[in-house]
């Protein structure tokens, strides 16, 4: 099971709570359930996909109420079907009641990229590309949403600025063209710190070639007859990736090229919520 530590998880968790309960709490739960009244409550499925967002869910009730009693049904990264459980919550209803639609924002949100992930995945059978994510995430959630793309099978890019060095066309704009750019990059980088650059045309990929010091070429908006004449000029001596219109209906073609892998920005801000709900 692929999770992180609930820590590092907590404090977007507890900023949703805040939101949702405001600066008096949930005054309807408050009017409405008698004190000390206790139910067991279920997360079901209410349509098929892959399941993500349940470690997420199960800290927005433990933070409402540390004495609930949470029994997952289902694990991150596994199937689900309409009418599926993925975990039920047992404890007093106030706090039930509370948690609920926090919980279920992410869980659903984060089932929903991972249910996509997994549909880009199912496009590179027979291959050996891997499907990536990009930093395309909802601001304040990107460590969320890109767990949620390993449970659908897919595999991170960067996290952030730090984690490599990328250089794309404004970057190549400003420093003066691709040869100046990679010389740039080639003093700063590291063993420990990679660097790739974005091409648009085969002219810039054969540019880059030529100057050296890319660990990986990105490359960017090809035509899929491009992307394979670009994977035979690179001729293995470096990663490529293929990005930019990376629609799921395109995959199986641009994975027939030879890509190392295709990155897509949809897997997270275009994702569907899957259906779930919390029945009483």
């Amino acid at each position: 099971m692929t999770e992180i530590p609930d820590l590092l998880l907590e404090p977007m968790v507890r900023h949703a709570l805040h939101e949702d309960l405001g600066g008096y709490g949930d005054v309807t739960t408050r009017a409405v359930i008698p004190a000390g009244l206790t139910y067991r409550a279920k997360l079901n499925a209410r349509e098929a996909g892959v399941v993500s967002g349940l470690q997420i869910a199960a800290i927005a009730f433990r933070l409402v109420d540390a004495t609930l009693e949470i029994t997952a049904r289902k694990r991150d990264g596994e199937a689900c079907a309409p009418g599926d459980t993925l975990m039920e919550v047992a404890g007093p209803a106030s706090a039930i009641l509370s948690a609920e639609r926090v919980a279920l924002n992410f869980a659903g949100r984060l089932s929903g990229i991972a249910t996509l992930t997994s549909e880009f995945v199912a496009e590179t059978r027979g291959t050996n590309t891997r499907v990536t994510c990009t930093r395309k995430t909802t601001p304040g959630l990107r460590a969320a949403e890109k767990l949620a793309v390993l449970h659908g099978g897919g595999f991170n890019h960067r996290y952030g600025l730090s984690d490599a060095i990328l250089i794309k066309d404004n970057h190549i704009a400003a420093a003066g063209g691709i040869r100046a750019a990679l010389a740039a990059a080639k003093l700063h980088a590291s063993h420990m710190l990679k660097v790739e650059i974005e091409v648009d045309t085969l002219d810039q990929l054969a540019e880059a070639l030529d100057e050296g010091g890319a660990d990986v070429v990105l490359l960017d908006n090809m035509s899929t007859p491009d992307l394979a004449e670009a994977v035979r000029m690179v001729g293995g001596r470096l990663v490529t990736e293929a990005s930019g219109n990376m629609r799921r209906e395109r995959v199986a073609e641009v994975c027939a090229t030879g890509v190392d892998y295709v990155s897509s920005g949809a897997l997270t801000h275009s994702a569907r919520t899957l259906d779930l709900g919390l029945d009483f």
